[in-house]
């Protein structure tokens, strides 16, 4: 069987089983490209059950493009406030500016014009392109990626430069003209719930009759994935510095990791440095101010997807200078009432969760 012949067996009958079984998800209750959009992008490298909630209020809060492009920054990660990836908030946001203000609110239907949107790579540009417009456009994220390897049988390191190139081929070979969308849709929910990385329920699978990796016993080693580096970890102390009342934060740069969100001041430990010393050096360089670690608050792990972290939160106190924003973009003093009104990382709203407690003892 050739691999065109392999495609058309597999298309039709993944479109038949689509027809049954696919997820009743609330992006494919619309063909508005906005909605579309926005929840693409926030499929990225986050789970369907994840994102659904927040599908809803963002859209809600953001109902077409002009809204969100006119929405201030600190509303829009307000709004994206737990799911993660923030960079995907940030690039929505500027990208929405640009539709409102190039493409009169439209967004392009050409899978090239969406790739040149900040935040629309090759994939999502594929899918927006593809699902919102008809175009025949493929896509390849993990769960498409995973079933192609096992169906067409790639036994070579799937994320080298030359397999990915061949399974964006592949990909293409399974599209068709009117029928793009839907095809990409269905490989995604195949992936998604039949040909899972671990145990894939081949006995139920729509392709079982056209998968080589089933037909030659290997579909538990496919695909193969190149050797994970070890994650680094990191023990970060942070100052929750206390004044009449008020509670010192900080607004991250825009640039960079975890950019526009408002934190507690704080950072890594040079060579040798103790935690405490560590923050009094940090909120100095921060905010150039003086305090004093008055006693351990709460320890906070998180993990992200390249590193894990251990937040050292430690209650303190004003010493002297008034602060200023050195190394961040803003800085105020809120009551413990007006935390929720700003954008927090989850690692900080598990101390601020803590810090309440400790008031209400």
């Amino acid at each position: 069987m050739t691999q065109t012949e392999r495609a058309t067996a597999a298309r039709k009958a993944l479109l038949a089983w689509y027809r049954r079984h696919q997820r009743d998800l609330p992006w494919r209750r619309t063909r508005d490209p906005y909605a579309v959009w926005v929840a693409e992008v926030m499929l990225q490298q986050t789970q369907v059950a994840t994102v659904v909630p927040y599908y809803a209020r963002f859209l809600k809060r953001f109902p077409t493009v002009a809204r969100l492009a006119k929405a201030p920054l600190g509303a829009v990660l307000k709004a994206w406030e737990g799911l993660g990836y923030y960079g995907r908030a940030r690039r929505l946001h500027r990208a929405a500016k640009i539709v409102a203000g190039e493409f009169g609110g439209r967004l392009p239907k050409t899978a090239t014009e969406l790739h040149r949107l900040p935040g629309i790579g090759r994939y999502t540009a594929g899918a927006i392109a593809s699902i919102a417009f008809g175009r025949a456009e493929p896509v390849l994220d993990g769960n498409v990626e995973r079933v192609l390897c096992r169906v067409f049988r790639i036994r070579r390191n799937a994320k080298a430069s030359a397999t990915q190139k061949r399974l964006w081929r592949l990909a293409q070979l399974m599209v068709a003209p009117g029928r793009a969308g839907t095809v990409n849709q269905a490989l995604m929910d195949l992936g998604a719930t039949v040909c899972t990385p671990r145990g894939p329920a081949c006995g139920r699978c729509p392709l079982r009759r056209v998968c080589s990796a089933r037909e030659h016993g290997e579909q538990d080693r496919l695909p193969i994935r190149g050797r994970r580096k070890p994650v680094p970890h990191y023990d970060v102390p942070v100052a929750v510095i206390r004044k009449r009342g008020r509670v010192l934060i900080d607004r991250r740069r825009t640039e960079g990791f975890l950019g526009g969100l408002w934190e507690f001041p704080g950072g890594k430990p040079e060579a040798g440095e103790s935690l405490e010393a560590c923050l009094r050096r940090e909120v100095r360089e921060e905010l150039g101010i003086g305090v004093e670690v008055v006693r351990p608050l709460v320890t906070a792990r998180h993990a992200y997807t390249h590193f894990r972290v251990t937040l050292h939160a430690f209650v303190c106190r004003h010493t002297s200078g008034r602060p200023r924003a050195i190394e961040c973009a803003a800085w105020t003093w809120v009551t413990l009432d007006e935390l929720d009104a700003y954008a927090f990382p989850k690692g900080s709203h598990k101390i601020i969760t803590a810090l309440r407690a400790r008031e209400q003892t």
